[in-house]
């Protein structure tokens, strides 16, 4: 309970700063032990612009289909004519598949 506890204060913490627009939306990641999902964010109207997850991916390899939301986030972001976003990383650390799906994003073309 602790672990979760933690996560959730620096959730608060990082959501205290980062606010999405539809300039520059806000790039979630929500990661679960076998999944993961990403969503693009407009908080000024409280829409989600864009969503993946790899619950229909036949990729192995957690990181591998980490990479693959990220490379897919960033193409559904550019056919709405989004290049600029900010990253919410929700409370986890920077690091592992979370850092894998950023990468890819802005292999992908998206701006942080």
């Amino acid at each position: 309970m602790k672990k979760e506890i933690l996560r959730e204060r620096r959730r608060a913490s990082i959501r205290a700063k980062v606010r999405g627009t539809s300039e520059r939306p806000r790039l979630v990641v929500k990661r679960g032990l076998s999944n993961m999902y990403a969503q693009l964010i407009d908080d000024s109207e409280g829409k989600t612009i864009c969503s993946t997850n790899d619950l229909k991916s036949k990729t192995k390899g957690k990181m591998d289909r980490a990479k693959e939301i990220g490379l897919e986030i960033a193409k559904l972001a550019i056919e709405k004519k989004i290049t600029s976003i900010v990253f919410d990383r929700a409370g986890y650390k920077y690091h592992g598949r979370v850092k894998a799906l950023a990468d890819a994003a802005r292999e992908g073309g998206l701006k942080f």
